[in-house]
Parts: C-alpha cells; structure tokens; sequence
C-alpha cells in the first residue's frame, strides 16, 4: 500500500514538474505558468523576484480583481474576514489587491505551493459570490453542520509526506462507533478542484489515525456534478457527497 501511495505521489510531482512553464518577463521578474486550471480555465500564473536576499511571489492581484470585476463584493466585513483568514491559513498576504509571499531559497518551493493553494482557495470560496448568491457554500455547509449538531473543528491543516501542509474545511472527531472524517467543501466541481483534493488526502491520510475517512461536498446549487468528478473522488476513496444529497450522509457525519 505504501509503494502505491509514493508512486501516486511521484506521478503528481513529475506531471507538476512537466507541465510548468517558465517566462522571463523582464531584468526582475520571471513568470511562472503553474498546470493549475482557474474558473476560466485558464492556467494559473504566478510571478517570482529576488527580494533582499531572498525571494518575493505574487499571482499580480489576478485572483481579487478578476472576481471584483466578475462582480463579487469583497468589501463587506464577513467576506473580508473570511478572505483574511484564508489567506492567513496559507501564509500569504494581501499587498493591495495582489496575494503575496515572500521566502528564502530554502522555503522557495513550499511557499509557490501555498500560493498556488491560496489562490486556489480564495478563487473557488468566492467565485459564486455575486449578487444571485445569498451566502457563501462553506458557511452554508457550516451551519448544516451546527443545526444538525455536528460536533467538528473548522479549518485545519495536516502536513503531507510530500512535505506539504494541506488544509481541510472540517475535520469531525472519531466516535466509539465510526473513525475520523475529514472534509473540505467544493465549491466548483470540476477536474482542477477534484485533483487538488485527491491529491491534498493521498499526501496525508498515511499520518491520519487508522480508518479516517475523507469527504468532498460538492455544491450543485448552480449546476449539476459531473459524474466524471464524483466517480474520480470515489477511485481515490473520497467520499463524495452532492450538497442536494447531503441527508444521506448525516448519519455517518453526526454519529
């Protein structure tokens, strides 16, 4: 089970090896072209320079202007807190409108992770944000959780064997009768956010207690799942639970 487990791990880092691109985009700044598809579809790119001795990264406040214009209000207290905390959970700042970190030679490749991820995160939580959506999927699935009773910690974050840190929505203690189960939310089901996932619970459910389990809530308010998301969340044994479903799993959940 092990060597299946490095072997998916060493797969994912070749593919992210080989499918990142590098642009030298003037005397300071190199552009990074990441295999990390956003809403549009469009590879994700982030931009590196040397910063006193180190090094600075920054997505050029791509991620926060595409949604203004996209017409999500970042500006009310709630999304600007929860905006402030994601980001601090991935320690990545706001510089203006552009997400920002900056690191040293030796932390250089966790750092591009967490701002990859943070970029990631901050695009997916916001992204049905507009003015025909009352609240945010996570909040929602919070407060599903909190009228059903279910006892859980928000946001957490597990170090992978890869040597990445990941972060879960909710993690729900284990019982007498059922082992640890770990979530996260997703907000757009597609390919990206399934991999990210997959990948997020192979690098870390070897240093989980024995049994724990993982599960993807996946929003279709909007539009249906596709199947071809569920069925890849299942061949990796993640749970995948549609949020129009989600009464069939709350036994399992609040147990």
């Amino acid at each position: 089970m092990i060597q299946d487990i490095q072997e998916l791990i060493d797969e994912y880092l070749r593919w992210l090896k080989d499918k990142t691109i590098l642009h030298q985009v003037d005397d300071q700044w190199v552009e990074i072209t990441t295999p990390y598809l956003d809403r549009h579809n469009d590879y994700m790119q982030v931009y590196v320079r040397r910063d006193n001795g180190g090094f600075t990264l920054t997505d050029d406040g791509y991620i926060i202007t595409d949604l203004t214009v996209s017409g999500c209000d970042l500006s009310t207290d709630k999304r600007r807190r929860l905006l402030e905390t994601t980001l601090n959970g991935f320690g990545v700042k706001l510089d203006g409108q552009a997400l920002t970190v900056r690191t040293s030679r030796t932390e250089f490749a966790l750092r591009k992770h967490n701002l990859i991820q943070a970029m990631l995160a901050v695009n997916d939580l916001f992204s049905l944000a507009s003015p025909f959506v009352a609240s945010l999927f996570r909040e929602d699935v919070e407060a599903w959780l909190g009228r059903n009773h279910v006892r859980y910690v928000p946001q957490v974050k597990f170090a992978g064997t890869s040597g990445y840190d990941h972060y879960f929505d909710f993690a729900i203690p284990s019982s007498d009768s059922i082992p640890e189960r770990i979530l996260r939310t997703i907000t757009q089901p597609n390919k990206n956010t399934a991999q990210t996932l997959v990948f997020a619970w192979i690098d870390t459910r070897e240093d989980r207690p024995a049994r724990s389990q993982a599960y993807a809530i996946l929003n279709d308010t909007e539009n249906p799942v596709p199947a071809s998301v569920v069925d890849a969340l299942s061949n990796y044994e993640v749970v995948p639970v549609v949020w129009s479903e989600r009464e069939q799993v709350l036994d399992r959940l609040a147990a």
